[in-house]
């Protein structure tokens, strides 16, 4: 199988499952123009956050890592209309485009997005007892990522969802000795997941338009 076939697949569940939609084509096209790296959620990775957050009955949102804030605008459809996402962006370039894709899809008014490392604004959101949070997406910068596990435990409930991004890294997840200090954050979360006495937790490989790579699932017992 080439990458091709796995764009192919993508494409082809998308065009079945997922009506073509003008906004979140819009919000692409504006973070490719606001020069944007590619990495948002392919369209069906998108859905399928939007649909666990139906799923788990989710009203209180937390996100590490908006970029432009695709991946914001599926979880905002999967909440109720009263419902609540705390977003946290690092760079105010990213964050200013972010903004005005919330704006264009509707739901600005149902997300709080956040300017400064995560690391920063986690403990302010604990102060503020802005939690639990019913579902935590972690897709920011690898190498904190156990960090954001430690906070994301303090900011969540039993019974909330932990969703981790980019576990995978072409398969290089394996390597223990991996120089690269993404591999290494992920490995340190995938291994804080697996033996924390307070998750129950699986991860899966996905292949598609956006290449190899995968995701981590976790409940909070």
């Amino acid at each position: 199988m080439t990458n091709d076939a796995w764009e192919s697949v993508d494409r082809y569940f998308s065009d079945l499952l997922i009506p073509a939609d003008p906004v979140l084509a819009a919000v692409l096209r504006a973070n490719q123009e606001a020069g944007l790296p590619a990495m948002d959620v392919a369209p069906n990775q998108g859905k399928l956050l939007m649909l666990l957050a139906r799923i788990s009955g989710a009203r209180r949102v937390l996100e590490i890592g908006t970029l432009g804030a695709y991946s914001t605008i599926w979880l905002a459809r999967g909440i109720p209309a009263d419902g609540r996402i705390v977003t946290l962006e690092a760079d105010p370039s990213y964050a200013a485009v972010a903004r005005a894709n919330l704006d264009r899809a509707g739901v600005a008014g149902r997300v709080d997005l956040r300017v400064a490392p995560a690391l920063d604004t986690l403990p302010e959101l604990l102060a503020q007892d802005a939690g639990p949070f019913d579902l935590v997406f972690i897709d920011a910068d690898k190498p904190n990522n156990p960090h954001y596990l430690e906070w994301a435990l303090r900011l969540t409930r039993p019974g909330s969802l932990v969703i981790g991004d980019n576990v995978v890294r072409d398969g290089h997840v394996v390597d223990p000795d991996s120089p690269d200090d993404r591999v290494r954050g992920v490995r340190t979360f995938l291994e804080m997941t697996g033996a924390h006495p307070r998750l129950d937790a699986t991860a899966l490989q996905t292949v598609g338009a956006k290449g190899w790579d995968g995701f981590s699932l976790a409940v909070v017992r």
